[in-house]
């Protein structure tokens, strides 16, 4: 059996891995990254498909572990090149995907899964296993094969208390164990903290105090998936006697999904809609909203930017339930800047229990491993840090230092009886999504977007007699991001026209050899006099 990741590995999101066997492709999970500060203007970042992209016929099904957009978020852009693949996940796994997936105008092929349950497909014996998350319904998966059995436990804590009462069947990991577990793909993301991850039933008092606290409005900011986090928010509030309204496109549409399907149990009375709020005091106000991570069109994002329709004033206080995402730092703080510049009480997590997190940490990747004592393990889903604390937590429970395999995106991992090794790398870049267009933008286009913001825009016009090489006229200079004004780019004129004539002297020369005279020359000056290094764009005409 073949194993590529196409993502996942050394960062956290875009989630996806390949499985081959018998000529047959299987894919667990495919999601999406959400851009960092150093790719303006990008919407998402999708898992590279080359790998697959002349295969897809062979795909014989996408599993989906759990509804989170870093796992589920790419499959309409998978879709798009196949629509037919089948999906196959929990009943609110696939209930979330089938809404993002009408948006994209697509309908799936479906087939909802159960833990204990089994399924054959094709080649793959799979078995699926409830797993603790901060979604309900999320899952592992044991693939069996001829060539050796793979557990991957997708993203999972080991919460003794959880909310739904569905705790991670560790009962199941100890069978499988006792069967044999060749490859043990596991969670990441908390191994470098100690000790175990908070339950989410801790975070209830502490939210009815902050809700008993409050003077005016309550805004909580969490993920639009966060059924766990949004059930305490409303039980908080029916104990508070307030009323919530669910904010943007997102948290509404979930939340009436996890509702109609049972998984959200909202108190009668307690939700209003966002239009009737005008009609309440402050003090009985709770409003649910996106935008715990900082994201630019988010509602609470907006908020911060005085940009929505909620205007956030004195005394009302904001309740970010969430932990940050590496990378978003800078978002999220410039958020809480906003915030707190409009005169709101903000608590995060750094001032409050207001949020656990969903992963495992030390302690309980150490009972795992004992547990289902795996003859080898590649730590998934994390950055690299990450992947090498729960490499060393293997390693320390018995695990032989190699076979403990340490892969980035697009490596590729052979099983062969059980033995599973690397044996190559494949390209595995980043496809971005830019508005409409997908996999157009390239880091070159994300260098110019970076220069254009950091340094400016510097555009120059000059007509040139293709006789003589004389400049007959301009140059014309204009600047756009430079603190300068235009006249301070009189000094560069006279040399930009000897700088022409030079090279058109020297023989040869054509309309684009000018262009590149003239960036040259600009360039140098701009750097030594400005101290900046713009994007030049010379218009070179010939007469």
């Amino acid at each position: 059996m073949r194993i590529v990741a196409l993502g996942g590995l050394g960062e956290v999101g875009r989630n996806m891995t390949v499985f081959e066997h018998a000529g047959k492709l299987l894919i667990v999970d495919c999601g999406v990254l959400f851009p960092e500060d150093q790719q303006p203007g990008v919407d998402l970042i999708l898992p590279d498909f080359d790998y697959i992209k002349d295969r897809l016929d062979d795909v014989l099904a996408v599993i989906l572990t759990h509804g989170h957009e870093d796992h589920i978020g790419a499959v309409p852009y998978l879709l798009r090149q196949r629509a037919d693949i089948p999906l196959i996940g929990s009943q609110l796994t696939l209930a979330l995907i089938e809404a993002k997936l009408k948006e994209h105008r697509i309908k799936p092929y479906t087939l909802s899964v159960k833990e204990g349950q089994t399924e054959q497909l094709g080649p793959f014996d799979c078995e699926f296993v409830a797993v603790n998350h901060s979604i309900p319904d999320a899952l592992a998966v044991a693939i069996r094969t001829s060539a050796g059995t793979v557990l991957h436990t997708g993203d999972f804590k080991m919460d003794q208390l959880p909310l739904d009462g569905r705790i991670t069947d560790l009962r199941a990991f100890a069978r499988l164990g006792e069967e044999g577990i060749d490859l043990f793909m596991v969670d990441s993301t908390n191994a470098d903290v100690p000790g175990f991850t908070t339950a989410e039933r801790d975070i209830g008092p502490v939210l009815e105090a902050e809700f008993g606290r409050a003077e005016r409005r309550v805004i909580v900011a969490s993920f639009s998936s966060h059924v766990h986090r949004v059930q305490q928010v409303f039980d908080a509030a029916s104990a508070h006697g307030r009323k919530v309204a669910l904010v943007g496109r997102s948290m509404v549409r979930n939340m009436k999904i996890a509702a109609d399907l049972g998984y959200l149990n909202i108190p009668r009375g307690v939700l209003v809609d966002l239009k009737d709020l005008g009609n309440l005091p402050d003090d009985q106000v709770v409003l649910m909203c996106t935008g715990s991570q900082g994201e630019p069109m988010a509602a609470l994002s907006r908020m911060a930017n005085q940009d929505h329709k909620i205007d956030i004033g004195d005394g009302d206080t904001v309740i970010l339930a969430s932990s940050l995402i590496p990378g978003n730092e800078n978002s999220v703080f410039r958020v809480i800047n906003g915030l707190m510049r409009l005169g709101a009480n903000v608590i995060h997590k750094g001032t409050a229990k207001v949020h656990v997190s969903g992963h495992a940490s030390a302690g309980e990747l150490l009972y795992c491993y004992n547990i289902v004592k795996p003859r080898g393990v590649m730590p998934v889903h994390g950055e690299t840090r990450h992947m090498l604390a729960n490499a060393k937590l293997a390693e320390a429970t018995g695990v032989a230092p190699e076979n403990i395999v340490l892969a980035d995106d697009g490596t590729v991992i052979d099983m062969v009886d059980g033995v599973s090794r690397i044996v190559g790398q494949v390209d595995c870049g980043l496809v971005f999504v830019d508005g409409s267009s997908v996999g157009a933008v390239t880091e070159a286009d994300l260098k110019d977007r970076r220069i254009l913001a950091d340094e400016g825009f510097v555009s120059i016009f000059l007509a040139v007699d293709s006789t003589t090489g004389q400049v007959i006229a301009g140059p014309e200079i204009h600047a756009r991001g430079v603190a300068e004004d235009d006249a301070v780019f009189d000094d560069i004129k006279p040399k930009i026209r000897a700088a022409v004539l030079d090279a058109h002297r020297g023989g040869g020369v054509d309309q684009h050899q000018l262009q590149q005279v003239v960036r040259r020359t600009i360039g140098r000056w701009a750097a030594s006099k400005l101290r900046r290094r713009p994007m030049i764009v010379p218009i070179v005409v010939e007469v």
